[in-house]
């Protein structure tokens, strides 16, 4: 059941739930693609407000016109990304992933796979072909877009525009009505005061370790369909290019934990953007991310995954995988090949994804 639509009258809140919103469908946040001047917007809307509820007297806010944004088609959403594996993610040294992207070049030409990003930084030795951070030229790559660096400024971003909770990440309430501020900002800080270390960090710190500690899934070797339909299915995802961007495994380097350090991520991404086309472009450039281009979403854990693709439209894997196929998208050669597949080689190759 998703909890968004009973959050929307949680202790006297007085919000419509929005009809993107519904009880059996995936959590979602809500951009919007433009400003009603027509400038580029790209922002995270927030679903409900304070009004009405349990402590927020005299603060009257109203919802964005979400409805006419939808009708309008202004409005794109987004679902949360898995959050077991972060800290294998993190670990991957910004080389590995370079170093991956080299391979299999002629194969990956072949089939119009390129890898983009587009950000130039002074003194790179490459520049213009991946989605590095802005301040200290590494990598990103957490978010839909590869949007952000590290867990912890994940964990922030999202307490902040999710759920409203500013941190000394990110310390300014993101709605600043003078008549709607009942808390002390930051909201979320680092206790100088407590009797011990951990009483004193920050959620924002605890959520990032949370997360960076949460261990992926452990495939299946024979369900669904049996060991020998996992075992071709694998095969056939090797042979028709899935593999060239969802990349079975990366390394990751000498990390200061243990339990991260040169383990191997069976993540099956590159943590590459890629330009998915039009079929899937949701009008937001993200970071050094186009409208078009969105981070290899990783498939560890895809068996046990409800809703599919970044807005979560649906629950049927073959749709999912037809999406990917549509004007100046990379995958179109591979998806082609995979349509191409006699029926059993596709009920494999499809029992292979659930089994991950």
């Amino acid at each position: 059941v998703n909890p968004q639509v009973a959050f929307a009258t949680k202790e006297g809140g007085r919000d419509r739930v929005p009809s993107f919103i519904q009880r059996s469908g995936p959590v979602r946040e809500v951009r919007f693609v433009r400003n009603p001047d027509g400038t580029p917007d790209g922002g995270v809307h927030a679903l409900f407000t304070i009004t009405g509820r349990t402590g927020a007297a005299g603060c009257n806010l109203a919802q964005p016109d979400f409805e006419s944004a939808v009708a309008s088609r202004n409005a794109i959403f987004r679902i949360p990304t898995p959050l077991f594996g972060a800290g294998l993610i993190e670990a991957i040294p910004d080389d590995t992933i370079l170093q991956n992207r080299e391979q299999q070049q002629s194969r990956k030409q072949g089939l119009g796979i390129r890898g983009k990003a587009n950000f130039r930084v002074a003194g790179r030795a490459v520049t213009g072909q991946y989605n590095f951070n802005g301040n200290d030229g590494t990598l990103t790559r957490f978010g839909w877009k590869a949007q952000n660096v590290s867990g912890l400024l994940f964990a922030g971003e999202a307490y902040n525009v999710e759920m409203g909770i500013t941190s000394e990440l990110f310390q300014n309430e993101r709605e600043q009505h003078p008549d709607c501020q009942f808390a002390t900002v930051p909201n979320d800080v680092q206790d100088m005061d407590a009797a011990d270390a951990l009483g004193g960090t920050p959620g924002i710190q605890n959520f990032a370790n949370f997360q960076r500690f949460l261990a992926p899934p452990v495939p299946s070797t024979n369900t669904p369909g049996g060991a020998q339909s996992i075992n071709s299915g694998r095969a056939q995802f090797e042979s028709v290019g899935c593999a060239l961007c969802h990349t079975p495994s990366l390394q990751t380097g000498n990390a200061s934990v243990a339990a991260l350090r040169n383990q191997t991520a069976h993540l099956y991404s590159d943590l590459l953007l890629h330009d998915m086309g039009e079929r899937l472009s949701d009008g937001v450039a993200q970071g050094q991310a186009s409208t078009r281009e969105f981070r290899t979403a990783p498939l560890w854990g895809l068996g046990q995954r409800i809703f599919f693709l970044h807005d979560g439209r649906t629950t049927d894997l073959m749709q999912a995988i037809r999406e990917h196929r549509s004007a100046f998208s990379e995958a179109n050669g591979v998806v082609d090949r995979f349509l191409g597949l006699g029926e059993r080689d596709k009920q494999d190759l499809l029992n292979f994804l659930r089994s991950l």
